[in-house]
């Protein structure tokens, strides 16, 4: 029987570690696969060849994880070959990586000092892939445990702290198959305090608010295109809110779910007081803008915030006006319509509504730790989450609202999501869903019981600095142990 090469097991092991994270229940199992692929890339004979296997690893890691890009462009497109273009971000998902592994590689000379240095650089560019133009952390490993209680130690290091206690694993593990115990003994001592402060962890008290929450089925593609017009839309939402809505409730709409003109402060018809997503166009200097705002019972917009984070490729478009104009021109040709250009907030701030400070952040801005953790900081009492979701298909709307669940348990606030097309209700600040709509035609409302909450974790006050030192402190273990054992 012909063996597999060293560049197939590395894609076996991305697929296998691809199927422990989000939305499937088996995150305790990824330090399993994930070591596999770190001693595969440790042990190449030169460090190209290491960068190689952990391309292969990651890419088809990304293929599986991400598998639902494939039928959303062939959606978008109208083109079912165009669903290929998807293999273009798995194979630069992989190249980060690979990257990442040719520096790790010839850092340290020694496999099992690689080892070390692969897990910590694994941590430290999860953390950059948060960063930049093209930022998308969207296989973050330690959403991985957000089925056990390890996932609760996102309070003292953010969701990287969760990663680390992964990649420490499979490292630890690879040690001990190469008949080194200690490692593998301090890793269980650390995953065993993890799991106690977990399970001792619970729910925060504090004053009940009111909320009703919207979820709509609107055809994403329609909306885009203009067949359902926003008026439409709007009596939609407003109909279905007035039928279900209870005394003293607060409402919350989706992402856009009320169009706007630019600097327009009044919201006639809004059934206020509540949270809604707001979409402007553009109009003379004024830019397309996507908003969400606290409204009160007379249609007055009293606070407002900005989308912080833009998908690449969604509503942010590299280099729109360079060398890539032709390619956008023919992708609006077959689209009818030009594609969005929305400045990025450049800060976010909760939105006060009745004496509340909400913090309120639309949609992609879940995947990304800071933004919950600065509208915290700034003493956001409740997390709101308006959201289309309407774009993804398959596992991408688990795997929006799995990683919106780290950021409750990160802030240690409770979480109201009201969305297009995905999951809507309330998460508590462990992270749990307390009541969710996930499903169903038409329009769907659900009263939810959120605490306001107030206190700052360490996570609020730090940020990932604890866990991102550790990462490198890995990194400077794997150097240490690599000279040591090659001199």
């Amino acid at each position: 029987m012909p063996r597999l090469s060293p560049a197939l097991l590395a894609a076996l092991c991305g697929v296998l570690l691809a199927l422990t994270l989000p939305p499937l229940p088996t995150g305790v199992l990824a330090p399993l696969p994930l070591g596999a692929l770190l001693w595969l890339v440790a042990s190449a004979p030169t460090p190209r060849a290491g960068a190689a296997r952990m391309l292969a690893g990651v890419s088809a890691l990304s293929a599986v994880h991400l598998w639902w890009l494939v039928p959303f462009l062939v959606a978008l497109f109208g083109l079912p070959p165009l669903g290929a273009l998807a293999g273009l971000l798995y194979v630069l998902e992989g190249s980060f990586f690979a990257v990442m592994a040719l520096l790790a590689c010839r850092l340290t000379p020694n496999p099992a000092g690689r080892v070390w240095a692969l897990a910590g650089g694994w941590v430290l560019l999860e953390w950059l892939r948060t960063l930049g133009p093209l930022a998308f952390p969207w296989p973050t490993l330690g959403a991985a445990l957000l089925p056990t209680p390890l996932i609760q130690v996102a309070d003292l290091g953010g969701v990287l702290l969760c990663s680390l206690l992964v990649t420490g694993a499979a490292a630890a593990l690879v040690q001990a198959a190469r008949g080194q115990r200690a490692p593998l003994l301090a890793g269980a001592a650390i995953w065993l305090a993890a799991l106690g402060y977990g399970l001792t962890r619970t729910p925060g008290e504090g004053p009940v608010q009111p909320m009703l929450v919207v979820r709509s089925s609107f055809d994403t593609f329609d909306r885009a295109l203009g067949r359902l017009s926003p008026a439409q839309q709007f009596e939609v939402l407003r109909q279905g809110t007035d039928a279900a809505r209870q005394p003293g409730e607060v409402v919350v709409w989706s992402e856009t779910a009320v169009s706007a003109f630019p600097g327009q402060s009044q919201l006639p018809g809004f059934p206020g007081p509540g949270v809604t997503g707001l979409g402007t166009g553009a109009s003379g200097s004024e830019p397309q803008r996507n908003s969400v705002v606290s409204v009160d019972a007379a249609g007055t917009v009293l606070s407002r915030s900005e989308k912080a984070r833009l998908v690449p490729f969604g509503e942010y478009f590299p280099l729109y006006s360079g060398p890539l104009r032709p390619v956008y021109s023919v992708i609006e040709n077959a689209l009818g319509f030009r594609l969005p250009a929305i400045p990025p907030a450049q800060s976010v701030r909760p939105l006060l509504l009745q004496g509340v400070l909400y913090g309120a952040y639309i949609c992609y801005d879940s995947v990304f730790s800071w933004v919950a953790r600065d509208l915290a900081a700034q003493g956001a009492q409740v997390l709101v989450n308006p959201s289309n979701d309407g774009w993804y298909s398959g596992w991408g709307v688990s795997q929006h609202f799995w990683m919106g669940r780290v950021r409750a348990i990160e802030t240690r606030r409770w979480l109201v999501r009201s969305v297009n097309d995905g999951v809507a209700g309330a998460v508590d600040d462990l992270g749990r869903p307390v009541e969710t709509i996930s499903a169903g035609e038409g329009l769907r409302t659900l009263h939810v019981r959120p605490r306001l909450l107030d206190g700052q974790t360490p996570f609020v006050r730090l940020g990932h600095g604890p866990a991102l030192l550790l990462a490198a402190l890995l990194v400077g273990l794997g150097w240490g142990v690599g000279r040591r054992q090659s001199s």
